[in-house]
This record gives structure tokens, C-alpha cells and sequence, in this order.
């Protein structure tokens, strides 16, 4: 088991750099989502790399590398709703 592995300073690390790596995305990301993101923090912190910051870089890296969907309606991330039209509607 992974609460095993680590002492629980590095635990809370982990659920942090989780949540951060996570916040963008509406409720906090689809239960697949989270679990590659906190695979990467675990294999991260496996090699020692226990750091918040290293931890939080490794989720977001996992992030980074998900492959783009398509032909289903992507989740959209918090705050990145555009709207083209954005001059128009000042007055």
C-alpha cells in the first residue's frame, strides 16, 4: 500500500501537489485524470524527489502529455472561456 511507502509529511505533499496539479479543471478532473496525475506524483516521489514543487511539476507534467480529445466534448478548464466577440461587447 502507498501510505506504507511514504511517512506522512510526504503523504500530504502528494494530496497537495495532487489539488494543484487538478484545480484547472472543473471538480477537480474526471477520476481517470486524477489517477494519471497522481501516478506521476508517486513515481516522482519514489525517487526521492520529495520537494511540493517536484511533486506538483510531476502532475502537471502528466497533464501536460494527455493526448488531445476527440469526438467527444473535451472538459474546458476554469477561467478559459473566450469569446471572440469580447471588443464588440464593450460599450
Amino acid at each position: 500500500m502507498i501510505v506504507e511507502r511514504f511517512d506522512c509529511r510526504t503523504m500530504a505533499a502528494m494530496g497537495e501537489a495532487l489539488e494543484r496539479a487538478c484545480e484547472r479543471w472543473p471538480n477537480g478532473g474526471t477520476h481517470k485524470l486524477r489517477k494519471r496525475v497522481a501516478q506521476s506524483i508517486i513515481r516522482c516521489a519514489e525517487t526521492g524527489n520529495i520537494s511540493l514543487d517536484a511533486l506538483t511539476e510531476a502532475g502537471e507534467r502528466a497533464l501536460a502529455q494527455l493526448p488531445p480529445q476527440r469526438g467527444r466534448k473535451s472538459a474546458k478548464l476554469k477561467g478559459a472561456q473566450i469569446r471572440p466577440d469580447w471588443r464588440h461587447n464593450a460599450a
